[in-house]
């Protein structure tokens, strides 16, 4: 099994004012590490609130079809072909839009890294 790591362009929604440069999308680093828990992926946000956030595989995937989470992390569908990640923590709130097939590519790639492999058959051994 390998890790999976995608960057994905996205865009840092906010009513608070933004430099240039952070009105742009911005590159988000999309990890996943079957080895360590199968179960979760990493998401590591650019910038002055620079952090990673690790949360359910099967989150990431209910909130592409319907809204889904509770608590720290939220994700919904933003129309046809966008997907909304929302983060909270104790300095405030992230909300990132990603494009729907960035994050389908990225889960795809999850599962066939965690896809159990095939046992390699033997030919059976002739004993003399």
């Amino acid at each position: 099994m390998s890790v999976v790591e995608q960057y994905a362009r996205a865009h840092i929604v906010t009513d608070a004012d933004l430099l240039a440069e952070e009105q742009d999308a911005v590159p988000v680093v999309l990890k996943y590490d079957p080895e360590a828990d199968p179960r979760l992926v990493r998401m590591r946000l650019p910038g002055r609130r620079s952090r990673e956030w690790t949360f359910s595989r099967s989150l990431l995937e209910q909130g592409l079809r319907a809204p889904a989470g509770s608590g720290e992390i939220q994700v919904w569908p933003c129309g046809r072909v966008q997907t909304v990640v929302e983060f909270h923590s104790a300095q405030g709130v992230s909300v990132v839009q990603f494009e729907t097939k960035a994050l389908m590519r990225f889960l795809r790639r999850t599962y066939l890294a965690a896809a159990p492999t095939a046992p390699v058959e033997r030919e059976p051994q002739l004993r003399s």
